[in-house]
C-alpha cells in the first residue's frame, strides 16, 4: 500500500482542507523517514513503542517544541485511525495523554503593529492594483483567513448592508461577518475593474486572476511577501483580533467575526504582546 497517497485520499473524503492535508502529509512523511533510518526498514504499521520511541527522539534529540510536537503526534493519531479503518490494523496506539502539557502563553500572538499594517496597506494601495488592494484591506480589518477570504463568491456579501456569509469557515462553520467603510470602499473599487479580468465572466469568486477563475493563495503570499518582511496573512489575522479588542469590540465579537470556536482563542489578545510585555518586565 502506498500509504502517504491512500492517507491523503482518506483525508480528501472527509473534506479535510488543503493545508490541514498538507500538514498531515509532511508529519507522517517525516515519522517515515525517521522509521527508515532508526530500524532500516520501511513502516507497515504503528506501533506503540515506537511513536514513544519518536516522541523521545522529537524531544530530546531535535529539541522541538512541545506545541511542534503535539501536532505530529495528532498527524499520528490520525494515521492510526486511518490505518484500522483500512485493517492495516487493529489497535490504537497513540493515545490523548502522549500530549506534551503546554503553559498557555501569556503574550498575545500578535507580532506586528498598527503602523507597519497601516505602512503595508499603504504600499500596496501605491501599488495601484485595486484587486491586491481589496483583498489586504479585507483581511486587515475583518480577521478571515486567507482561505475564506478566496473562497468568497460575489452573491456571498452585500455592500449596503456591509454584510458576508463565510460557508466554508474551519470546522464547516458558516458565520457572517461585517465589513466596515474602509473595506465597502476598497471591494467597491476592485468591482469597477473586476470585468477586465479574462475569467470574470464565468467566475462566481469575488477575488480572480488573468488565467483562474479563483485567485491562488500561492499569489497572495508573494503579495504580502512583495510588500513586507514582517506582515503575513496569518499575522494580519492576528493583528485584526488584537486591534478589535483595542478599539473596543468585545471578546465574543471578534470570537464571532474572526470564526473562533473557543472563545479562550480570543482571550490571548487581550494579553500584550511580546515586545510590550518585555518592556513591562524592565519595569520591575
Amino acid at each position: 500500500m502506498d500509504f502517504l497517497n491512500e492517507f491523503t485520499s482518506y483525508l480528501q473524503q472527509q473534506a479535510k482542507s488543503n493545508i490541514t492535508i498538507k500538514g498531515y502529509r509532511q508529519d507522517i512523511k517525516q515519522y517515515f523517514e525517521w522509521f527508515h533510518n532508526s530500524h532500516g526498514k520501511e513502516c507497515k504499521s504503528l506501533y506503540r513503542e515506537n511513536v514513544l520511541e519518536y516522541v523521545s527522539f522529537l524531544k530530546n534529540v531535535k529539541r522541538q517544541n512541545a506545541k511542534t510536537i503535539n501536532r505530529k503526534i495528532s498527524s499520528l493519531s490520525k494515521f492510526n485511525f486511518f490505518l484500522i479503518k483500512t485493517n492495516t490494523q487493529n489497535d490504537i496506539v497513540v493515545d490523548k495523554s502522549d500530549m506534551l502539557k503546554v503553559q498557555t502563553s501569556y503574550a498575545s500572538p500578535t507580532k506586528v503593529t498598527e503602523v507597519e499594517v497601516k505602512q503595508f496597506l499603504q504600499n500596496v494601495l501605491e501599488s495601484s492594483n485595486k484587486r491586491n488592494y481589496a483583498i489586504v484591506v479585507l483581511m486587515a480589518y475583518t480577521g478571515l483567513r486567507i482561505s475564506e477570504a478566496l473562497t468568497i463568491k460575489l452573491d456571498d456579501f452585500n455592500l449596503h448592508t456591509g454584510e458576508c456569509i463565510i460557508r466554508n469557515g474551519k470546522g464547516d462553520k458558516q458565520r457572517v461577518v461585517l465589513f466596515n467603510s474602509k473595506v465597502t470602499l476598497a471591494l467597491r473599487h476592485y468591482l469597477k475593474i473586476r470585468d477586465k479580468y479574462a475569467t470574470a465572466e464565468h467566475s462566481p469568486y469575488l477575488f480572480i486572476s488573468k488565467k483562474r477563475d479563483r485567485l491562488d493563495r500561492t499569489v497572495v503570499n508573494r503579495i504580502f511577501k512583495h510588500f513586507s518582511d514582517s506582515v503575513t496573512p496569518h499575522q494580519l489575522r492576528h493583528f485584526f483580533c488584537s486591534n478589535g479588542i483595542e478599539k473596543g469590540l468585545s471578546i465574543h465579537e471578534v470570537a464571532n467575526q474572526a470564526g473562533h470556536s473557543n472563545v479562550h482563542t480570543t482571550l490571548l489578545y487581550t494579553n500584550p504582546d511580546q515586545a510590550k510585555l518585555k518592556n513591562k518586565m524592565e519595569l520591575l
